[in-house]
């Protein structure tokens, strides 16, 4: 079984990445990969709760992340660093039950990975 990381590390509207990403790791995942979710960046902000996009005209697509452990997705890990940058803590409601983890974790996670997919 290949391991496969899938590392977001775009804000959620404005662009598709993280539209396209989702979907990609959604068809991914039922080729019964073993998938990892990192949110690095701009990233973590796809897993923040009570967002508003359709004030700027686009669809709430990150409420599809919730779903991700009804395929068999259960480890998502968010940069510690990038937190901090952005002005959120480790207490900030988040979409997924996630781990928080150091820039020199995830890199260490990332290394353990066959293939890396980034959006």
């Amino acid at each position: 079984m290949k391991k496969i990381a899938f590392v977001f590390s775009y804000v959620p509207h404005g662009v598709s990445l993280g539209r396209e990403g989702l979907d990609l790791l959604l068809s991914v995942s039922i080729m019964n990969s073993k998938i990892s979710v990192f949110f690095i960046g701009d990233g973590i902000f796809q897993l923040l709760k009570n967002q508003k996009p359709d004030e700027i005209l686009s669809k709430n697509y990150v409420l599809s992340f919730k779903i991700l452990p009804f395929f068999g997705i259960y480890d998502f890990f968010l940069c510690n660093e990038s937190l901090k940058e952005r002005g959120l803590f480790k207490k900030t409601d988040f979409l997924l039950d996630v781990s928080i983890l150091s820039a020199i974790e995830i890199r260490n996670k990332l290394k353990n990975s066959d293939l890396i997919i980034n959006f």
